[in-house]
């Protein structure tokens, strides 16, 4: 088979980022009898795109192309006038896996991810140009792919809501690189040096309204703890705490999270709404406990390894924090347990007999 994937979300740095990375790379370790053409649309991130290619290595059975566009223009040829099909561009292809931006017409046996339904669900805590792309690109999918692959149960019945063909949904979990894991104390005293974090901390993310960063706060000040801080990771533009035990990072480089994580006396993660929840792992590979919401993906990948709160209830998350402390090295034993569950390799195995789907008598 000749497979093409679109890899050009791995430019932006977000999990869907971490995803494409994680699935191409295990791919290759996993399969060198099929033909591979990796493929990514940008303008101002090529540089991004060649440093992955780079990062890869050599492999015979691989290609790369970089195409000159926008993720503008990707969005209006592709998901709007729908023109163009993509084996213009990289040629005769068997399977064309496609990014979660763009849907372009193929020829191929059409396999998707969908990462989640945020910005169909929960359009207010999403910027209305991401709102009409993914409502555009749905649409496509919808008609187009023959399969489409989601992280967890809960993204699969957020499809199946709005209509999906219950055939062509695969639920393939997602994993950690295996590069993060716990960091030393030489590492967390060098992550807490250069943040200019002296007291102990809760950690907990904010970069979108759906993170329920409010209720994050509130919480904490319930607790009355004067030892203690809270660490919010993410740009919000919206945030503003006249607080000295509130401390914003706008943003942390990849490569020091397991460090910030592994520093933190807990992960409080209420969210209102995630299709899978990868902060949640993360957080049991770097051995802290997880407080966090109490349904949804978040109570799938966690199992009975975090403790469940209700996001919408202040009082339910700093009563999870509390139990969170009593119950740490219970928690954290549960979670490395858990952590075994998830492994790129299974992905990419899983992803892989579905490509083979393609040449299967239908």
């Amino acid at each position: 088979m000749k497979i093409a994937i679109d890899v050009s979300q791995v430019v932006y740095e977000t999990g869907v980022s971490v995803y494409t990375k994680e699935l191409v790379k295990h791919l290759l370790l996993l399969d060198n009898k099929n033909e591979y053409l990796l493929f990514g649309g940008s303008l101002r991130g090529v540089h991004k795109l060649k440093a992955f290619f780079d990062s890869l290595g050599f492999h015979q059975n691989l290609k790369t192309k970089i195409i000159p566009i926008s993720p503008s223009m990707a969005d209006f040829i592709w998901n709007r006038v729908h023109r163009l099909h993509i084996e213009k561009i990289i040629g005769k292809v068997d399977v064309f896996h496609s990014s979660d931006w763009s849907q372009p017409p193929s020829n191929a046996f059409n396999v998707t991810t969908i990462h989640d339904l945020s910005p169909i669900k929960y359009p207010e805590y999403t910027p209305k140009k991401i709102v009409s792309v993914h409502k555009s690109r749905l649409s496509r999918v919808k008609k187009e792919c023959d399969v489409i692959i989601v992280p967890s149960e809960t993204t699969k019945k957020d499809l199946l809501d709005i209509g999906f063909n219950i055939s062509k949904i695969h639920v393939v979990y997602e994993a950690l690189p295996n590069s993060f894991k716990k960091a030393s104390k030489y590492q967390i005293a060098k992550i807490r040096k250069k943040l200019g974090i002296r007291e102990k901390y809760l950690l907990c993310f904010g970069r979108n309204p759906r993170k329920n960063l409010r209720s994050v706060i509130d919480a904490f000040f319930s607790l009355k703890s004067e030892d203690l801080i809270l660490v919010v990771v993410g740009e919000n533009q919206n945030f503003h705490e006249d607080s000295n035990r509130v401390k914003s990072i706008p943003f942390v480089e990849a490569e020091m999270l397991p460090a910030l994580y592994s520093g933190a006396e807990a992960l409080v993660y209420p969210s209102i709404y995630e299709g899978f929840g990868l902060p949640v792992l993360e957080a049991f590979a770097c051995e802290i406990p997880v407080v966090a919401t109490n349904y949804g993906s978040i109570a799938e990948v966690g199992g009975k390894a975090y403790v469940g709160v209700d996001p919408f209830d202040v009082s339910s998350i700093s009563a999870g924090i509390v139990k969170a402390f009593a119950k740490k090295e219970q928690l954290i034993k549960e979670g490395v347990k858990r952590l075994a569950i998830y492994s790129w390799e299974k992905t990419a195995k899983r992803t892989l007999k579905l490509y083979e789907l393609c040449v299967q008598p239908k």
